[in-house]
Formats: C-alpha cells, sequence, structure tokens
C-alpha cells in the first residue's frame, strides 16, 4: 500500500488541485494550510474550521508528520543546538542564536552536505539526503511550540546543514511557507540563503523570490578558493560574481559576503585589500568570521591582532565589515561545526 503523502510537503496550489477533485472550494486550502501553521494542528481532527466530514476524507488522503525535537543542548552563552529525528531515523540539527531582543533560528536544508568545503565539519559525515519541505519548515514550527525562545524567532537564516541552493525546489516552496500569509507569517527581510556559490541557482533565486542572500566568499582568488571550496572549480569567481551582480536586493539592502578567516591562509592585510577590489562595484557587506576550530581540523583561529588588522583594510576602503561573534562554540554549535550529533543527552 503506497503511504498516504504528508500535506505540509504540498504547496497551496498542490492542495488546491488536490481538493477540486473532491468538489471543495480552492479557498479551502488556504484554511488547511493555516490550520498547520497557524493554528498548530498536528492532525486533520484539530481543523475545526473544517467540516467532518471535509476532515476524515482529507485524513484518507494525507498524513501530517514534522520532525521530532529530540535534544537540546545550551552553551554557556545562551546558545542553543537542537538535534531533530527525520522520519527515516536521520538527524540534522538547528541552533538558536541569543540577540538583543530576539532570536535567530539558523536552520538545516539537507541532512550532510556534498560540497565539502574543508573547513567545515558538516561535510565531513557525507551527504545523507535533501530534506523535504516539511522537515525544512517543520525545524520552525518545532522551535515555535516546543521552545520558550521559539516565539520570540525574528530572523531566519538557512545557514546550518547542507547547501540550500542545492535542495533548490525545496528551499523555494519552504520560503514560500515561512513567508505567505496562510503561512507563519516571517518578513522576507528577516529570511537570509547562505550558499557556497552555486551561481546558476543564485540567478534563479533571484528571479523567483526576493530574500537576503549570503556567500560564502573565504579567499579572494581561484586558486585558494578552489583549494577550501571544491564547488569553485566548477563556479569559478568571475562567474560567482556576475551571479551576484544580478542578484536583486531592494532598497537599501545589501548582499552579504562571508569570509572564513583562517590564520595563515586567508587573513593577511593584502588578502583584505585583494577583497576590497574583488568586491568592487557590488552593493555588499561583509561578514568576519574567525575560523571556530573543532576536533581534526586542519585550520586554526587567527590571532586577535591579525583579525583587527583585516578587517581595519575593509574599513578603510569603505566597506561595511562586521566581526560576527561565534555562538556556542563550547557545544560545536557554530558556523561549521553542525554534525547531526548531539554530544550530550540535555532533553527538553
Amino acid at each position: 500500500m503506497t503511504e498516504r503523502p504528508n500535506i505540509r510537503d504540498l504547496s497551496l496550489e498542490e492542495i488546491e488541485s488536490c481538493i477540486a477533485t473532491l468538489g471543495k472550494e480552492r479557498y479551502r486550502a488556504r484554511q488547511i494550510l493555516k490550520c498547520l501553521y497557524q493554528g498548530n494542528a498536528t492532525s486533520f481532527a484539530e481543523m475545526t474550521t473544517l467540516a467532518r466530514e471535509f476532515r476524515d476524507r482529507l485524513e484518507g488522503l494525507f498524513r501530517i508528520a514534522e520532525p521530532r525535537l529530540e535534544r537540546c543542548l545550551t552553551a554557556a552563552d545562551g546558545t542553543k543546538k537542537l538535534l531533530f529525528a527525520l522520519e527515516d531515523g536521520l538527524t540534522v540539527e538547528s541552533v538558536l542564536i541569543p540577540g538583543k531582543n530576539h532570536w535567530t533560528a539558523c536552520i538545516s536544508t539537507q541532512a550532510g552536505c556534498a560540497m565539502g568545503c574543508r573547513f567545515c565539519l558538516t561535510g565531513r559525515g557525507g551527504f545523507k539526503r535533501n530534506l523535504r519541505p516539511s522537515e525544512i519548515v517543520g525545524q520552525m514550527t518545532m522551535l515555535r511550540r516546543h521552545t520558550p525562545e521559539g516565539p520570540n524567532t525574528k530572523n531566519i537564516v538557512m545557514m546550518g546543514m547542507g547547501e540550500p541552493l542545492a535542495n533548490y525546489d525545496a528551499v523555494v516552496q519552504a520560503i514560500r511557507l515561512l513567508t505567505s500569509d496562510h503561512g507563519l507569517g516571517h518578513s522576507n527581510r528577516k529570511i537570509t540563503v547562505s550558499t557556497c556559490g552555486l551561481a546558476p541557482q543564485i540567478v534563479q533565486l533571484g528571479k523567483e523570490i526576493c530574500v537576503n542572500l549570503a556567500i560564502s566568499l573565504n579567499a579572494p582568488d581561484d586558486k585558494r578558493r578552489s583549494e577550501l571550496m571544491p564547488i569553485n572549480r566548477t563556479y569559478p569567481l568571475p562567474e560567482l560574481l556576475a551571479a551576484c551582480h544580478s542578484y536583486p536586493m531592494p532598497g537599501r539592502r545589501m548582499l552579504t559576503f562571508e569570509y572564513i578567516l583562517m590564520a595563515g591562509i586567508n587573513d593577511a592585510p593584502a588578502d583584505a585589500e585583494q577583497v576590497a577590489r574583488l568586491l568592487k562595484g557590488l552593493h555588499c557587506k561583509l561578514n568576519l568570521i574567525p575560523f571556530n576550530e573543532f576536533p581534526g581540523s586542519a585550520f586554526r583561529t587567527p590571532a586577535p591582532e591579525a583579525i583587527s588588522a583585516f578587517q581595519q583594510v575593509l574599513l578603510d576602503r569603505n566597506y561595511t565589515a562586521i566581526l560576527r561573534a561565534s555562538h556556542g562554540r563550547d557545544i560545536l554549535a557554530a558556523c561549521g561545526q553542525l554534525s547531526g550529533a548531539a554530544a550530550a543527552t540535555e532533553k527538553r
């Protein structure tokens, strides 16, 4: 017997098409989605705005499933790392990062990662599979329902496990559910997609949807970037930057370039000067992230004075260059440290 599809994996249009075969009006699809994402329904029986007969028919056609929150680890700085179990037994991690008056959720889009960036722990475990829309959005719905910080989460960054643009269709559908008035209602100004540099998908994303874009740069030339990030051999810097130039950022919004500083690799003042020349003409800012060390890593965090010198070169050339504090390093929750397996057993 074929398993019933998870209704949380379907778009508004797909649900409209399905219920039309039942003779139901299109607007019922919006009611269903509002029950799921705003009414927190975990069963069709809870969708009391729908007639009982309709609910029974939906029950026969679909199931409702979300990731299961398994563990929550809390770092000394208040950052929380959450382990989610998927229906097939795979696990992914999300991170809740404290801000001044709100929280930021860093969510995953794949189980594992195939990009092979040498400085990232996630890729060491290999690629398992793409997450479905229900599993991407489900991290947010579970955070909202099962953590005290969830309802005060204002920013969503797709910077967890995996390369979002390698799971393009599911990520775009997830963003539409996160931002729509029949979904979670987040502002698209508060959602950021991070990519290691899939140039064609950057162009496509800019045509389809309006969200913030962060590009993992990490080196000012093709030789070093290809050594650190194999994707650069497929989409070298000229092609990547051409895609970035085409990406629409309305109003005063800027592209973000993430630059992980690694001692003796890419942290010299001359490297900063090369970055400044490389990004000339782009309306952008830079997030400077000192490398977060993990067991077995080949790289080291630069000395504070080296980090400051690198940042000052960019500031002197009129770039917005922000030194990003790394949150949750003591529980391997910082940038590049997620692996999909919590190291302790603190539970909610």
